[in-house]
């Protein structure tokens, strides 16, 4: 029997969904609305399958840390986390994930599937893969066409012929969309993929041979460091930027299409999201601390402090610790639009949250100024920070959970909860965690500059020295 091998896309910024999505955290990996992830949500989809090999992870060199730890939270291990050198679209990461599989399971076949998006009734889903993987054995690329429950002009269309994908449609103006939706035979386009390794490749050989050879060359020299795959860069961005839709998808003949009634949304928007919420009797959609008064059809949303509305209707508020979001619903469209404008003026707004994500653990800011900062640090049993040394700042620890093991100089020591260690600048230290509990510490910064690049590493488990 034959394995079903999930490939995870974890491409996307999900800017429409800012402040909660960014650049440096985009909306896979936030949960919107579950206890988990998108990301984790899209792992956990095809739990119960026969067969089901562990999920090949295509993402990029920013975002790796978050997959890794994300992955580690839900005990999921992946086969590959494959690190894209630049975002170039899904064809050349489907390829890439391919052309792993035909050196390691060739046999298989790949469930593809983008990280960002939402399936409340997985169970749906699963039923239609014993088809799926059916007719991808045979040599189809099979497609899952949703079935559109109002004229939407935000998806793409296919046009299914019983199991034949006829024809693909790009987004339709609201009186096209009308008219796909009463023909019966159009469902929205999914973006999602069972297909064989060996069938992708020889249909991408055959309608888009420049993007098999960069990748395939890219793949061939990719870098291994046990923890994430780094095909080659230069080669890999020789290759063209093409979606799998029209690099094989629109031109071949061995498209087919399952319809999929599960719920399914992409999640691009605060009324897309809106949609996928419980409502109260006022038709308000509400998470975390929120305190509502006399008011209806809104979006409302805290991530720590006290939201209160009073009188208002059909209001976005998304309240998070460096940005508050208040919109009008008819509005929610421009929402990319303000977070383009945010990166233009270089506002760090734009691509971070408070809380950091990094391979050890996490950190998060909780108050600065001129010449200082003070930060809560969170490692991970058994996880270390690089060895290093700064500049321009010194540091003062102060444990509260969890044991330290500190580098101070040619000094290692222990630290328990309540007791502290200074580190003048230029002192090169090191911060790990011996124990088997998460090390909680509060670390006060001082100094005339006190950004991230004021690192020098000297060793560093994470394969950060450069």
């Amino acid at each position: 029997m034959s394995t079903l091998i999930p490939v995870i896309l974890c491409g996307g910024s999900g800017t429409r969904l800012w402040p909660l999505s960014r650049e440096h955290y985009p909306k896979q990996f936030v949960a919107l609305h579950a206890q988990r992830s998108l990301f984790q949500e899209t792992l956990q989809r095809l739990k119960g399958l026969s067969d089901l090999g562990s999920p090949i992870i295509v993402s990029n060199e920013e975002h790796r840390f978050l997959v890794a730890e994300q992955l580690r939270q839900i005990k999921q291990q992946a086969a590959v986390i494959m690190l894209e050198p630049e975002g170039r679209n899904t064809a050349p990461a489907l390829t890439l994930a391919a052309l792993w599989a035909e050196e390691h399971q060739p046999e298989s076949e790949l469930m593809v599937m983008p990280s960002d998006h939402s399936v409340p009734h997985p169970e749906d889903f699963r039923a239609l893969m014993p088809r799926a993987r059916e007719l991808a054995r045979q040599g189809q690329i099979v497609t899952f066409g949703i079935v559109p429950d109002r004229p939407e002009t935000g998806y793409g269309y296919i046009q299914a012929e019983g199991e034949r994908l006829a024809a693909f449609v790009e987004k339709p103006s609201a009186e096209r969309a009308a008219e796909l939706l009463a023909d019966g035979r159009y469902l929205w386009n999914s973006g999602m993929f069972v297909v064989t390794p060996a069938v992708w490749l020889k249909a991408l050989a055959e309608h888009l041979p420049e993007m098999l050879k960069a990748c395939r060359e890219a793949y061939c020299d990719s870098k291994d460091d046990q923890t994430f795959l780094r095909p080659e860069k230069s080669a890999f961005l020789a290759g063209p930027s093409c979606s799998i839709d029209y690099a094989v998808m629109e031109k071949t003949d061995k498209g087919s299409v399952l319809p999929l009634d599960a719920g399914w949304s992409d999640v691009g928007s605060w009324d897309a999201l809106m949609d996928l919420s419980e409502l109260d009797a006022n038709g308000n959609a509400i998470s975390g601390d929120v305190l509502v008064r006399k008011a209806s059809n809104n979006y409302l949303r805290s991530s720590g402090r006290l939201v209160a509305v009073v009188g208002v209707s059909d209001l976005l508020v998304v309240e998070t610790p460096y940005a508050i979001l208040v919109a009008n619903q008819d509005c929610a469209q421009e929402i990319r639009e303000l977070a383009g404008e945010l990166r233009q003026q270089q506002r760090p707004e734009a691509a971070n949250h408070r809380k950091v994500a990094r391979p050890w653990g996490s950190y998060e800011t909780v108050d600065q100024g001129e010449r200082f900062q003070v930060k809560r640090i969170t490692v991970h049993p058994g996880h270390a920070l690089s060895k290093q040394m700064h500049h321009h700042r010194a540091e003062h620890w102060v444990v509260v959970r969890g044991t330290a093991k500190v580098t101070k100089g040619d000094e290692v020591f222990l630290l328990s909860e309540n007791q502290s260690v200074y580190i003048p600048l230029g002192t090169v230290h090191r911060l790990e965690n011996p124990g088997s509990i998460d090390l909680e510490l509060i670390e006060v910064q001082s100094g005339p500059y006190l950004g991230e690049d004021d690192i020098v590493r000297f060793e560093d488990r994470y394969q950060r020295v450069k």
